[in-house]
């Protein structure tokens, strides 16, 4: 499923925030008209690619923040997995120090609205519901602007990790458009010149070139 320039599907649920307080209802809309989120999911807590993502976004906050830009993690772990995992030092394979919020997918509802589950319920001959697959969400990444539309997404398989770098990347793409309505070609990065999109834009853009 392709995301982008659609509404982000909205949730509530279970999360653990600032590294330690446990919430029963974080939800996705308190942050609409607000924020621009980066919401990302992993498979599995106590993992071996997940924890480098997670702190590799926690290095990055403040990037973040100074763009306005809320990071939200989500995985099929309940809350408590999440505490557990948060107040684990890094030298015991935990992610102690993570302050941005962590959310609990349990139902899978989440991931299953993103289309980043690896696997699908379905019934045996019986009627009876099973989980055909993996019971965990894909790499997926979703950059979400401040009216709530999806305007970047990149899934990868589990063992294939994601460059926070890029991330921030895409987040100022999206920021210098939208400030000065010039698209931005590729590898561009802040400070680059974009272009305006028209024949001679791209014109004269390429003859510096």
């Amino acid at each position: 499923m392709v995301l982008v320039g659609k509404k982000a599907p909205v949730f509530a649920a279970p999360a653990v925030v600032n590294g330690s307080e446990v919430i029963e209802n974080f939800n996705l809309s308190d942050y609409i008209g607000k924020k621009y989120v980066v919401l990302f999911f992993y498979p599995a807590d106590f993992t071996f690619v997940c924890p480098t993502e997670i702190l590799a976004f926690q290095e990055k906050i403040a990037e973040f923040d100074k763009r306005n830009v809320q990071v939200i993690g989500v995985s099929t772990d309940s809350q408590f997995s999440h505490w557990k995992w948060l107040q684990t030092d890094l030298k015991d394979g935990g992610i102690k120090g993570v302050k941005y919020p962590l959310v609990a997918d349990q139902s899978k509802t989440i991931s299953m609205d993103y289309d980043v589950l690896a696997g699908m319920y379905d019934y045996n001959d019986e009627g009876e519901s099973f989980f055909n697959g993996t019971p965990m969400a894909y790499r997926g990444l979703f950059l979400i602007d401040k009216e709530g539309t999806v305007q970047h997404q990149v899934v990868n398989n589990m063992p294939l990790g994601r460059s926070i770098s890029e991330t921030l990347r895409m987040v100022d793409a999206l920021q210098y458009f939208e400030k000065h309505g010039e698209v931005c070609p590729a590898d561009w990065k802040q400070g680059d010149e974009a272009l305006v999109a028209t024949q001679d834009g791209i014109s004269k853009y390429l003859a510096k070139k």
